[in-house]
């Protein structure tokens, strides 16, 4: 059997609901999948960078700040044709004031979400995860986003 690596980054996308409290945005794959954006890095790109684009790409969503401090980096493996590929997604925190997606065509549905109703859509045990650890670091360090 064959074996690949692939190296990928993505972003949990939150804004303020009413209350200051974080929203998170959840998006639905062609394969019905409920997940956070992520994508290949490109050569020439650091993780940061790429992450960026990824979620811009993907939701049109153009205004995002990366919250600084916050990585979280996912690994899973999956079968591809006749090769094990092993992945790893590494993930930042972003923030964004603006509540209109428009999905590539990777996507067919979005939700913004509170925590709890982000946790429970979310397909993934390791995107389940990384929702717990975002979120437990979001509110540790709620003076620098609520501002």
């Amino acid at each position: 059997m064959q074996e690949a690596e692939e190296h990928s980054a993505g972003g949990v996308l939150f804004r303020l609901a009413k209350g200051g409290v974080p929203i998170y945005l959840v998006l639905m794959s062609r394969r019905h999948i409920w997940e956070f954006p992520k994508g290949h890095i490109e050569r020439g790109e650091d993780s940061i960078t790429a992450a960026i684009r990824e979620v811009k790409e993907e939701t049109g969503i153009n205004q995002v700040g990366v919250l600084d401090g916050f990585k979280y980096k996912v690994r899973y493996q999956f079968m591809k044709e006749r090769t094990k590929v092993k992945k790893d997604v590494i993930y930042y925190i972003m923030k964004s004031d603006i509540d209109s997606v428009k999905l590539s065509d990777e996507h067919i549905g979005y939700m913004w979400l509170d925590y709890n109703s982000a946790f429970d859509t979310l397909t993934h045990n390791n995107a389940k995860a990384l929702l717990m650890e975002a979120n437990s670091w979001l509110w540790a360090l709620e003076y620098s986003w609520r501002a």
